[in-house]
């Protein structure tokens, strides 16, 4: 399993941001997928996620209404749509498999800053 994400970067508050995961090794369009996050500090936090048909999704309440996870093509099979930034937002954004986000089969990350 290997997963590649990418998209992140510098942002105002305010801003937005398009997360992109990269998978192969396995049928990505088979398995339910998570962004997780890692801000400084202790513990993973779930952020979003969506089955393997892309018909039911979960959104932590630190993002809902600002967050969109949706499912594309199979090479970036899993996109995560950041808007309305806040600087509580920024860490490093993990996609992982699996709907319950605490799969270690995860990427290296990608890093959201978020400051004026």
């Amino acid at each position: 399993v290997q997963l590649v994400e990418s998209g992140g970067g510098l942002v105002q508050p305010g801003g937005s941001l398009r997360l992109s995961c990269a998978a192969s090794g396995f049928t990505c369009s088979n398995s339910a997928m998570s962004w997780v996050r890692q801000a400084p500090g202790p513990g993973l936090e779930r952020v979003s996620s969506i089955d393997s048909g892309g018909g039911m999704t979960y959104y932590a309440a630190s993002g809902k209404g600002r967050f969109t996870i949706s499912r594309a093509n199979a090479k970036n099979p899993l996109y995560l749509q950041l808007n309305s930034l806040k600087t509580a937002d920024p860490a490093l954004y993990y996609c992982a498999k699996g709907f319950l986000g605490d799969s270690q089969d995860r990427g290296q990350g990608t890093q959201v800053t978020v400051s004026s």
